[in-house]
């Protein structure tokens, strides 16, 4: 055959799939160490077999999106490459939470037909699923440790060598960083986005503060109560209104993203009915999506250990339910995004953009047409 046909060589779904390899990759301990094997040790090896079938799809996709946004400059016509593929990473993470539920359809006394051949084997040990924390971007001195040990221990050398380079190189949330604080809207011409905003702001609160003050349903500790509760521009709008207080802010760990990052992301959520804002708020979304699936995942993967094991420790020496439960709370990558929600105003409130503003965040054929 000539080599250039060889490229079409035909090839069968069989061969292709390498289901040789696949559907024979179940090996049931209980089986080897048993004379009847345990029934449900197939599921739950086919689950978490599955489980790093598609964190290898999800590594994939982020380091697609790594790729590019890494550099000093980024082809917009790639942002809407980069939300398409992020989505996927979103419609991923609803199969693993749904797969838990198949996982449930074993009970806990099905469950320990077969648990004492799998220590120490643990969860824990997936570097899949620690490549995947690792290119998020989530920090190592925000993990939280089982044991006193390194949550990288358990594996070879060349795969913590790998963690380590991918947790000090380009990660999603350094590469999503560096792109926000490149907006270039943020000042144009006599146009001061922050100025603006402090008003509108101020403004905002005013309507509220008089809302409270003037409602008959509130005796005046709860009007109080309340106006403290609401705040003012010197309260957690602060944080994005002085430079100085997001940087103290930061220091202290309750802030991650830079403060130009934070200020660009606001203004494009502010401003996301711009026609050129679409796609870069879509992306914004994406992110907070698969954070939160992710705390999804990890929120009833510890509910299904609770219900299966109660509080018996983990097969890995975890404490098992407590750990993953704990995980689920502070395991968060991109919660400075979720929080620019505190910080959005009403669109009656949105301060107005100059003319020649609005026509760079638009289409220059649509805004022509509307001045003809």
């Amino acid at each position: 055959m000539p080599k250039s046909d060889q490229k079409y060589a035909t090839i069968h779904y069989h061969s292709y799939l390498q289901l040789d390899k696949i559907l024979g990759a179940q090996q049931l301990r209980s089986a080897e160490l048993e004379k009847t094997p345990a029934h449900e040790e197939m599921l739950f090896i086919i689950v978490h077999q599955v489980y790093e079938l598609w964190f290898k799809q999800v590594t994939h996709e982020v380091q697609s999106v790594i790729d590019m946004f890494k550099g000093d400059n980024v082809d917009e016509r790639s942002i809407g490459t980069a939300v398409s593929r992020l989505n996927r990473v979103v419609e991923i993470e609803k199969l693993l939470i749904q797969q838990i539920q198949v996982m449930e359809t074993m009970t806990a006394l099905d469950f320990l037909d077969f648990r004492n051949y799998l220590f120490p084997a643990s969860g824990f040990q997936s570097f899949q699923f620690r490549k995947v924390e690792a290119m998020l971007g989530l920090p190592e001195q925000e993990r939280i440790t089982y044991n006193n040990k390194h949550y990288a221990s358990d594996f070879a050398e060349n795969q913590q060598a790998d963690l380590e380079s991918l947790s000090h190189g380009d990660t999603l949330f350094r590469v999503v960083e560096d792109w926000l604080e490149r907006t270039p809207f943020l000042q144009f011409g006599n146009f001061e986005f922050l100025a603006h905003y402090r008003t509108a702001v101020d403004h905002m609160l005013a309507r509220e503060q008089q809302a409270i003050q003037s409602t008959s349903y509130l005796d005046e500790q709860e009007k109080a109560m309340r106006l403290r509760m609401l705040g003012s521009t010197d309260t957690y709008f602060q944080s994005v209104l002085d430079p100085e207080v997001h940087r103290q802010l930061q220091a202290e760990g309750k802030l991650r993203l830079s403060y130009r990052a934070t200020v660009a992301a606001l203004f494009i959520n502010l401003y996301r009915d711009e026609p050129i804002l679409h796609q870069p708020f879509n992306l914004l979304r994406g992110l907070i999506d698969i954070d939160e699936l992710f705390t999804t995942w990890r929120y009833r993967h510890a509910q299904m250990v609770l219900r299966m094991l109660g509080r018996k420790i983990g097969t890995g020496g975890s404490s098992g339910h407590d750990y993953l439960h704990a995980t689920a709370v502070k395991h968060h990558i991109f919660s400075d995004l979720h929080n620019i929600s505190t910080l959005l105003i009403p669109r009656s409130e949105l301060p107005d953009l100059p003319a020649d503003l609005r026509q760079q965040l638009g289409f220059y054929y649509t805004e022509q047409m509307r001045k003809g």
